[in-house]
């Protein structure tokens, strides 16, 4: 006769019972006891001999080893890294999620090519539109006199070709991600996304104008600057991959650029700024803070730029 599973449990008891019927005898219930005797001290002879042997087994195991060291720490004093420490100076607002890529990604970038580095994160504050060159004067000033040279860099713009050179560029401004490898920018007079240039020629050019609020122009006004103090611009050669050279992280769908042009700033904003920059810069340090991001060191700079809206009404958006 079939069962259903649901029933098994229910022969199984009625089998119990036929074994334990009358027919049973003493012998059968001793010779029963004897063996789950035997059993039981069986058992407790192994469970005793296991925790006993425990500690032994304890005692060999080797201690355990620490995480082995990062291996993209900066050689302080091997003098194959050369003299020169570049400060490389983000302008940032809310794009965390950009930075968490970024600057692990860059260190281990520039280790690899022994560059001596620190990673400033000037990071906006207040209340007013994005100003990308004013966060970059600050970046200059409070970079500090360990760093001789500066890298203005794009949060979202990641070098993939190891050929580009990040070194010091003592003969003149270098464009890292120059209009014939950045992936979105091609016109010949653009410098921005990535641009190297010594403190000294930097403050030649009294850096950058503070004027440009909002998304855009501070680079054409800044390519401007470089010609009047006579700076010679150069750019990469020998580089083959193109616009592939770079990966460009920005999502633009998720991250809207703010391209308003208020009041009177669409007329101004081709203008040349002739007498504003590191001379004329305002701003207040909020705070100072060393972070670590994957094992990758930086400084993030909280800043309260200030705006005179009589000169510059577009800083609020209306």
């Amino acid at each position: 006769m079939m069962y259903s599973s649901k029933r098994k449990p229910v022969l199984y008891f009625k089998e119990e019972r036929r074994f334990l019927s009358g027919k049973c005898t003493v012998y059968k219930l001793f010779g029963l006891c004897m063996v789950l005797l035997l059993v039981s001290l069986l058992w407790l002879q192994l469970s005793c001999s296991g925790e006993m042997s425990s500690p032994l087994h304890e005692e060999r195991r080797p201690p355990p080893q620490p995480p082995c060291p990062p291996t993209n720490r900066q050689a302080e004093d091997d003098p194959s890294w050369g003299p020169h420490k570049l400060a490389l100076i983000v302008p940032f607002r809310e794009r965390f999620d950009e930075l968490l890529v970024f600057v692990p990604f860059m260190h281990d970038f520039l280790n690899k090519k022994k560059i001596r580095h620190k990673i400033l994160v000037i990071n906006q504050v207040d209340h007013y539109r994005f100003n990308r060159a004013s966060l970059i004067n600050v970046g200059f000033l409070e970079s500090g006199n360990d760093t001789d040279y500066l890298a203005m860099h794009d949060v979202d713009l990641l070098p993939l070709n190891e050929a580009l050179d990040y070194g010091f560029p003592s003969e003149g401004p270098f464009h890292v991600a120059s209009p014939e490898l950045h992936p979105l920018y091609h016109y010949k007079t653009y410098v921005g996304g990535i641009l190297t240039l010594t403190k000294k020629h930097y403050h030649m050019c009294n850096g950058m104008s503070n004027r440009f609020w909002g998304w855009g122009r501070e680079d054409d006004e800044f390519y401007r600057r470089l010609r009047k103090a006579e700076l010679q611009l150069f750019r990469p050669i020998g580089i083959t991959t193109g616009y592939k050279t770079f990966l460009h992280i920005h999502d633009s769908a998720w991250r809207k650029r703010d391209q308003k042009r208020v009041a009177s700033q669409k007329q101004e904003q081709f203008k040349v700024d002739p007498e504003g920059g590191l001379s004329n810069l305002r701003y207040e340090v909020e705070s100072r803070r060393d972070l670590s991001i994957s094992g990758a060191p930086c400084t993030v700079i909280s800043v309260r730029l200030q705006c005179d809206t009589d000169l510059t009404p577009w800083c609020l958006l209306t």
